[in-house]
């Protein structure tokens, strides 16, 4: 069924605008009409009625908080006894994301036609992964779905608050580098020429900081577009190149080796390994199911090809464990719990004991994190532009002593 965005006015002159599901333009006219509002604006939403949307995946991807709230609410409207679309229907006027209601609009239609809710929730690949649809069709299957909801919505909180540590930490350090940059360019740009003009009027020798400064100065003005295009053209090599399997595992590993970062990527790497798939055992996956699900999820080759090392001792009748020991990821300490899990039949609960201990090492990294960069930071930016103005004084200082 179609999908309609409308500007309309109520009775009282106020302007209002939403989405509704309708057979066409008319029928849709015609259901706000009877609603006593009058239609100023009218179209078809992009994407509705299974049309295909030109926009990256990556452009349509929404926030995890938005996602967990929407399906903490959707779990508690279950949990109370809703059935599945009228639940659907009740939430979809409290969305606020107008694609995620668009979604679940169209996902109300399929499961009146009789699909199953997961298959459903799998033809919107922009707001629900694997982990999110193969979870709720492990609770269709046991009957538990507002149990297997809430703790992705439990999930997701938790990714969230992940990702927003690691961001805080990465954000202090690309704010400096930026500010610094934006400096340096303004002094290369509109101090240093200046400085230039009035020296070569002087017609003597410079400084070498000075000749130095000079010298990169007129390169940056000569060659700013040769100097901008090479900065997208390596920019565009690196996409290209991450999006090949080597290219990604030589992109892992340089992440996972950096001397400061480098800790802080293998313990978010870690934790969400232990907290995704502690997640997918308790909503009754069997293992092997869990850790291919998993793979996709951390998005990490390095660990990826561990986790496939598992899955094949586990065909192999072998243990979990040993495959996490030997590999360059996982600590022994990991390996060494998972086996104690393994062996008494509590590997969810070893799992979510292994993604807590990260999370408070996350958190006490990236406080370290901070605490290192802030002032290596503030020397490295310090160092530049006490360079470019020591060879800016320098000539001066000798002009004066004349």
């Amino acid at each position: 069924m179609p999908i309609f965005e409308y500007k309309a006015l109520h009775a009282g002159g106020k302007t209002k605008t939403g989405i509704l599901d309708a057979d066409s333009a008319k029928d849709a006219r015609n259901k706000l009409r009877a609603q006593g509002i009058h239609v100023t604006s009218l179209r078809e939403m992009e994407g509705s009625s299974h049309k295909k949307s030109f926009f990256p995946k990556f452009f349509r991807r929404k926030n995890l908080s938005d996602l967990a709230m929407v399906t903490r609410q959707l779990a508690t409207l279950l949990e109370s006894g809703i059935p599945l679309r009228e639940s659907i229907s009740a939430l979809i006027d409290q969305v606020e994301d107008k694609g995620l209601q668009r979604a679940f609009r169209d996902i109300r239609e399929q499961i009146t036609a009789g699909k199953s809710f997961a298959k459903c929730l799998g033809d919107h690949p922009e707001y629900f992964n694997n982990l999110y649809v193969n979870m709720v069709n492990a609770g269709e299957a046991a009957g538990n779905i507002d149990v297997v909801l809430k703790k992705l919505a439990d999930y997701l909180q938790a990714q969230n608050r992940m990702k927003g540590k690691v961001g805080a930490a990465l954000a202090y350090p690309i704010v400096m580098l930026f500010i610094g940059f934006t400096v340096v360019i303004f002094l290369m740009t509109f101090v240093v020429p200046k400085i230039q003009g009035v020296l070569k009027g002087q017609g003597k020798a410079l400084p070498l900081p000075t000749l130095i400064l000079t010298i990169a100065s007129d390169f940056c003005a000569q060659w700013w577009w040769a100097i901008i295009l090479g900065m997208i053209g390596i920019i565009i090599m690196l996409k290209l190149a991450i999006a090949t399997q080597k290219g990604k595992k030589i992109y892992d590993q340089f992440c996972l080796s950096l001397p400061i970062l480098g800790l802080l990527f293998k313990k978010q790497a870690v934790s969400r390994f232990a907290v995704t798939l502690s997640t997918l055992l308790q909503s009754g996956l069997p293992a092997l199911d869990a850790l291919r699900i998993v793979r996709d999820i951390v998005d990490n080759v390095i660990m990826s090809e561990t986790i496939d090392d598992v899955r094949t001792a586990i065909t192999e009748g072998g243990d979990i464990a040993t495959p996490l020991r030997k590999s360059k990821v996982f600590p022994p300490v990991v390996g060494y719990m998972m086996s104690i899990g393994e062996k008494s039949g509590q590997m969810e609960n070893i799992l979510t004991k292994i993604a807590e201990a990260y999370d408070q090492e996350i958190d006490i990294t990236t406080q370290k994190i901070t605490s290192i960069i802030e002032p290596l930071m503030i020397v490295a930016l310090s160092v530049v532009v006490g360079f470019i103005v020591l060879a800016i004084i320098m000539p001066i200082m000798e002009m004066s002593q004349l």
